[in-house]
């Protein structure tokens, strides 16, 4: 079985509420687990292991904090990396 480890080191959020902090990491991470619980999701990353570190593109048009934010977060992220 194949372990798959994901470390943020930063992440920058420019116009987020300190309230919506807590719901946003937590939608972050729910949906990172959905993304990478798809088929072949596994693979892309694991595939990606010779680079030390994966530098997304900004997330323009990005809805406004919390969860929803969270979850568009993840979802970008994951589509960078294929």
């Amino acid at each position: 079985m194949t372990r798959l480890v994901v470390h943020i080191d930063r992440l920058v959020l420019h116009g987020v509420a300190p309230s919506d902090r807590a719901a946003l990491a937590r939608a972050l991470q729910q949906e990172l687990q959905q993304q990478l619980a798809e088929p072949g999701a596994l693979q892309r990353w694991t595939a990606l292991d010779s680079r030390p570190r994966l530098q997304v593109a900004p997330l323009r048009d990005a809805p406004p904090g919390g969860a929803a934010l969270g979850a568009a977060l993840a979802r970008h992220l994951c589509a960078e990396a294929k």
